[in-house]
């Protein structure tokens, strides 16, 4: 185990009616908000109503940005950020998933930048100060609302990369499993292939004595192996929803990273991806993960073996650790198709035409991920294999 320190601000609002701490938390951060939100579902299903009605109660000062996109870009985070300027805003009030939450981080940082965001996203400034955030999730998918990490894209350039500051904690997250039951069942599936991804990107690593985080990386996994066939039957079931809520938010909040390396190529891969076909996100990653899987097994067979065994109960009489490691690989496959979730880039019209451009973008002339080093001929190949 690695030498590690922690460090998570956010308070975590979560279950059935807590909403109601919204005026409470208002107070501690001013009455000028600015409220973000997507394409309109919060409206369609009511949630837009009941936050104004929380944030009226508080006597805010609302501006509304809406119409974040599902791979939000710079030029919304820009002029998010002059909104905050030119109204006044003391704080940011990001409503929707994980893309919202994401670009919210991006405005509450820009709005004290003189200048281009993504100057800080391509990391050629920092992030001194950023406003306060809070956010009200309605997707499990992401983990933003309870960590530092956010990802933007600007079309101009086909350009999405990750970036993250310790400025942009959400203050506060809210978490009601009600409000992420009006999700279609196409946004619930790449949920959960995202929040599995982002604890199977910890759990790819090879360092040692980490049988507290490989148990906590295998349980979440159970767990959404378990209830994941179940939501897709019952998309409204609050305690099922509840679970998967849950899962998504400790599968990246920092807690499986503590002590280990882990790998992210995947993460590359697919935001190279979806920035040059903007793709869902999730369906990216169903696409490309099995197959980095395939592709680096012989760095460590035996963790694959022990990730088929404790998260897929893969038998072991009779087969060798490699034949078990691939059965488990074998089974991730299976699962996420069988929830309806993509195997090949096939399925978004993606051909080979723009493979080389994608590797490009996702190595920078430099290697990618942890627990083998990529190339960009090893991305090439990856993205081959998933055609």
């Amino acid at each position: 185990m690695k030498p590690f320190a922690y460090y998570n601000p956010t308070r975590l609002l979560f279950g059935q009616g807590q909403l109601a701490q919204l005026p409470a938390q208002v107070q501690k951060y001013g009455n000028r908000v600015l409220l973000l939100y997507g394409g309109g579902s919060i409206k369609r299903n009511g949630l837009y109503d009941e936050v104004i009605s929380k944030l009226k109660e508080a006597d805010c000062v609302i501006t509304e940005l809406g119409g974040v996109e599902p791979n939000p870009r710079v030029s919304t985070v820009n002029r998010g950020a002059a909104l905050c300027r030119s109204e006044n805003v003391d704080w940011v009030l990001a409503v929707g998933g994980g893309s919202t939450i994401d670009c919210g981080k991006a405005i509450a940082a820009a709005a004290h930048y003189d200048g281009d965001f993504w100057d800080v996203v391509t990391k050629k400034a920092a992030v001194i100060s950023a406003l306060p955030l809070g956010t009200v999730l309605t997707l499990a998918a992401t983990g933003s609302e309870m960590n530092s990490g956010s990802v933007i894209s600007n079309p101009d350039t086909l350009e999405k990369h990750g970036w993250g500051s310790p400025h942009v904690f959400p203050a506060f997250s809210i978490l009601d499993p009600a409000f992420t039951a009006s999700a279609p069942k196409d946004h619930t599936v790449y949920g959960m292939v995202d929040m599995m991804s982002h604890v199977l990107e910890q759990y790819w690593h090879h360092d040692a004595h980490t049988p507290v985080q490989d148990g906590f990386c295998e349980s979440i996994l159970r767990a959404v192996v378990k209830t994941a066939p179940l939501l897709i039957e019952d998309l409204t079931n609050l305690e099922l929803r509840e679970t998967i809520l849950y899962s998504g938010t400790m599968a990246l909040n920092g807690v499986l990273s503590m002590g280990v390396q882990g790998d992210w190529a995947n993460h590359d891969m697919e935001h190279a991806l979806s920035a040059v076909y903007d793709i869902p996100h999730g369906g990216g990653l169903a696409i490309l993960f099995p197959n980095w899987m395939t592709y680096v097994l012989d760095a460590n067979v035996g963790r694959f073996r022990q990730f088929a065994v404790e998260v897929f109960g893969i038998g072991t009489e009779g087969r060798s650790d490699r034949e078990v490691a691939e059965a488990g690989i074998a089974a991730l496959r299976t699962f996420w198709s069988s929830l309806g979730a993509p195997s090949r880039l096939a399925h978004y019209g993606i051909d080979d035409s723009r493979l080389e451009e994608m590797a490009e973008k996702a190595t920078r002339g430099t290697t990618k991920g942890n627990f083998r080093k990529l190339t960009k001929e090893d991305v090439l190949e990856i993205y081959r294999m998933s055609l």
